[in-house]
């Protein structure tokens, strides 16, 4: 499993835009960059359609007055869905909708689960994580031994407090 101080997955995400196939890379996403990745398992599923993308997405200007230049929100799902996702919740360019059709990333991160007892197969562990320049510097991953789909520390307000915390001790 990654943890602080390590490098993403090096990946290439298939994404549709604009009705056209264009290869994002872990490269493209990362370098350079302060970067919030929220993953969660699915798309229009309950929590992550009611609770955990909205919040990001609610609270998106406060991350980047705390220095974040991207939020990304990553799924094992493929793009069609991502991008329906990302439409029906409104979003247009403040977060960007990462599908991790393969589950290659979250494989990488060690990340990825099975579901296959819900009938999802394989899918992410949910996990949210601040990255400068492609490498981890925090990461908050729900606790893999709790029953369900636990949904307590991977939320904005969490990032934000970890955020705050470090601006206040500068």
């Amino acid at each position: 499993m990654k943890t602080i101080g390590d490098r993403v997955p090096d990946v290439t995400f298939r994404t549709r835009a604009n009705g056209e196939w264009k290869n994002v890379t872990t490269a493209d996403l990362f370098a350079g960059k302060t970067v919030v990745l929220f993953a969660l398992p699915g798309a229009f599923t309950p929590t992550c359609s009611s609770t955990h993308l909205p919040g990001y997405l609610t609270r998106g200007d406060a991350l980047r007055e705390a220095g974040v230049d991207e939020i990304l929100c990553l799924s094992v799902n493929d793009s069609f869905v991502m991008n329906a996702w990302a439409k029906d919740q409104g979003i247009d360019d403040e977060i960007v909708m990462v599908p991790d059709g393969n589950g290659e990333f979250s494989e990488g991160m060690g990340m990825l689960v099975d579901k296959q007892d819900l009938g999802f197969g394989k899918r992410s562990w949910r996990y949210s994580m601040l990255v400068r320049d492609g490498v981890i510097e925090k990461i908050f991953a729900e606790d893999r031994n709790a029953a369900g789909d636990p949904f307590k520390v991977s939320d904005v307000e969490t990032m934000l407090g970890y955020l705050k915390g470090k601006k206040a001790a500068a």
